[in-house]
């Protein structure tokens, strides 16, 4: 894909074929992928060689890498713009030229999944190798690489929704780590509202998008978009945000193991928040409290 599709785009005897809206976007259509390609030519493979002898060792060499796998998660993204310029141009006579030089059958879009695929499979790959070595002399480092994999792939696919947020004025990255995101059933319930609007407001819930990062939570609202893959995507239109340093938590509200509540400005506004299951209910509150202490 480097060498037959990215470096054809500078080649000057295929000039000719690329449309103009299509020069210049060489980056957006292939993200970082030489940055991957690198990475695992150089680096990663060979330390993988090193352990041919040794497969229950293997947890080590991805441990040693963790931080380098980080580079997917700026592919992935970027995926969304990749797509969308692919699904412009994806019938161009430059790629169809590409395609024949190289006797792929499948198109490029097909290659450009790849990099996806893999940073999902190397989890399933781990898992796999942890089940045969139980009790053998690498099992915890085997563990601990499929724990930060696994973390990996929680940055990636919070991220991916993180980028679908709209209207929010500010920059998301001064509101720290990005923890925690999901969907909750929200009341609220405001002491300077007018009685009427509280008693409405206890009745039917909103559903919302919460954003837990280290010094602000963001209530959004989700919206379903029509199209294919990444298209239909959700995006999420920003609504409010409650900063950290002035939030409360009451871990149980009578009545329903899924609830809590957040409050705000010594209960100034309380909103009361019913997670789908009392499992995301508990990973919840004990990561709010961890960032209030």
């Amino acid at each position: 894909v480097l060498q037959g599709y990215a470096a054809e785009m500078d080649n000057p005897l295929m000039a000719h074929l690329i449309s103009p809206e299509l020069q210049n976007k060489k980056d957006i259509l292939f993200g970082n992928m030489e940055e991957i390609y690198h990475f695992h030519n150089r680096i990663f493979l060979r330390e993988l060689e090193n352990y041919i002898e040794y497969p229950e060792l293997v947890g080590r060499c991805f441990l040693d890498q963790m931080k380098d796998f980080q580079i997917y998660e700026k592919y992935c993204q970027n995926k969304p713009r990749s797509e969308s310029l692919w699904r412009q141009f994806s019938d161009s006579v430059f790629f169809q030229e590409c395609q024949r030089k190289l006797d792929h059958k499948l198109s490029l879009d097909s290659y450009l999944l790849k990099p996806v695929q893999r940073i999902t499979k190397y989890q399933l790959l781990l898992k796999e190798m942890l089940k045969y070595s139980k009790n053998c002399e690498g099992a915890e480092d085997l563990q601990e690489a499929l724990t930060s994999i696994l973390g990996i792939l929680k940055a990636v696919n919070d991220s991916m929704h993180q980028i679908a947020i709209t209207g929010y004025d500010g920059n998301l990255n001064e509101l720290g780590k990005l923890l925690m995101q999901g969907s909750f059933n929200v009341w609220t319930d405001h002491k300077k509202g007018h009685s009427k609007v509280k008693d409405l407001a206890r009745f039917k819930p909103m559903q919302r998008h919460l954003f837990l990062h280290e010094k602000a939570v963001l209530f959004c609202k989700k919206r379903e978009e029509n199209g294919e893959g990444y298209e239909k995507a959700p995006s999420y239109s920003y609504k409010h945000s409650l900063n950290m340093a002035a939030v409360g938590i009451t871990e149980n509200v009578k009545g329903d193991a899924k609830k809590f509540e957040i409050w705000y400005n010594a209960r100034e506004e309380v909103y009361i928040i019913q997670a789908p299951t009392p499992e995301v209910k508990a990973t919840w509150v004990n990561e709010i409290r961890k960032v209030l202490t």
